[in-house]
């Protein structure tokens, strides 16, 4: 599916709330808790031989919607969202991923979205 679309589609079932600030707040929240459900899905399925590897799959699209209402909310375009993670991440790891370059002191990535 095309990101653009599935932006799109995720405005379908969208609650109403009283206030934008509920619904933006409901909607980071909520990536918090499918972010815990990964967790114990991953931990379930490698600590306890309790396959959840549906539930991963699951709880990941279920984050993937959080994530698209919240670009929906902005404006966002969830495609340039990830090609501006790209940019950074290549200008961090130039050569793939090293301890060295994860240790590097943060500089500021939006001077290199422009």
């Amino acid at each position: 599916m095309e990101l653009d679309k599935y932006q799109e589609e995720c405005k379908r079932t969208v609650k109403e709330f009283e206030s934008d600030k509920i619904k933006i707040m409901t909607w980071g929240l909520g990536i918090s808790g499918e972010a815990g459900d990964v967790a114990g899905c991953i931990k379930k399925t490698f600590a306890h031989d309790n396959d959840q590897k549906n539930g991963i799959r699951e709880n990941l699209g279920d984050t993937m919607w959080y994530i698209a209402n919240i670009c929906n909310f902005f404006n966002w375009d969830l495609n340039e969202i990830l090609e501006e993670n790209m940019i950074k991440l290549r200008k961090r790891y130039p050569n793939g991923f090293t301890s060295k370059d994860a240790k590097r002191e943060r500089v500021d990535w939006n001077e290199h979205y422009k």
